[in-house]
């Protein structure tokens, strides 16, 4: 059976990973996104795209109505919007502590509102039961490795989703989080890391390798599936051994 998958984020990366699995598993996939352009590019054959900012409330019911008129229900929401604000545009002003204040309001809009909102905006329209919502976390969340304000933000999607997936299990839907390590092959890191801390972060696994959007993108496909349907509020990792599970 054809499901209708809603993707934010679906240009790139794992999302764009993960919409390319989903399609061609049959599903209709809506790629979601800020820059129209690279949704459009996206090679995903048959996806439909929609432009939103999804931070802002109005931009969301805009996404929210687009949803309604083409799907109807929604089977499978996947949260891949985000980032650690290094893609954001500089802000002028040398003032410390209002560069504290920028860089934390930034990684709770990319990471936290953007999920928040367009769950709060579908849950209605999520299908009943067999629906699924899934975020993307990362190891940074056990750690506070990287930057501080986006670890942050990405913890905090976990007590979300557990208390999203109390109200929601009794209607049939799940809720889970899948929480990438060093993932290669996407533009987090902007222009890349340096050889060294590549050689650092794959040294912490313990299969010797980065992982791909292809991997996160599997998990999230698995997790959709009928064969995870008795699976919940769970925070997945997908690192390679880097960080254990608690």
């Amino acid at each position: 059976m054809t499901r209708n998958v809603v993707i934010s984020g679906g240009g790139t990366g794992i999302g764009l990973a993960a919409a390319q699995v989903f399609a061609a598993d049959g599903d209709q996939v809506l790629l979601l996104g800020r820059r129209g352009h690279v949704l459009e590019r996206a090679k995903v054959p048959g996806a439909l795209t929609y432009a939103a900012d999804l931070a802002d409330p109005e931009a969301v019911r805009g996404a929210a109505g687009f949803v309604g008129r083409e799907f109807g229900a929604v089977d499978v929401l996947i949260h891949c919007a985000g980032g650690n604000g290094l893609l954001e545009p500089p802000v002028g002003g040398d003032d410390p502590l209002d560069a504290v204040a920028r860089d934390w309001t930034v990684n709770f809009r990319l990471n936290v509102l953007t999920a928040v909102l367009l769950t709060e905006a579908l849950r209605e329209r999520l299908a009943e039961p067999g629906g699924r919502v899934l975020f993307l976390g990362s190891i940074a969340a056990y750690r506070g490795s990287g930057r501080r304000s986006y670890a942050a933000a990405k913890a905090s999607l976990h007590p979300y989703a557990h208390a999203l997936a109390r109200e929601l299990g009794p209607h049939g839907i799940t809720v889970n989080v899948v929480a990438p390590g060093y993932i290669e092959d996407t533009g987090f890191f902007g222009d890349g890391v340096d050889e060294e801390r590549r050689a650092r972060l794959i040294a912490e696994t313990s299969d010797g390798r980065a992982g791909t959007p292809g991997d996160v993108a599997a998990t999230l496909h698995w997790l959709a599936s009928p064969g995870a349907a008795h699976i919940t509020s769970q925070i997945i990792q997908v690192n390679g051994g880097a960080e254990r599970g608690h």
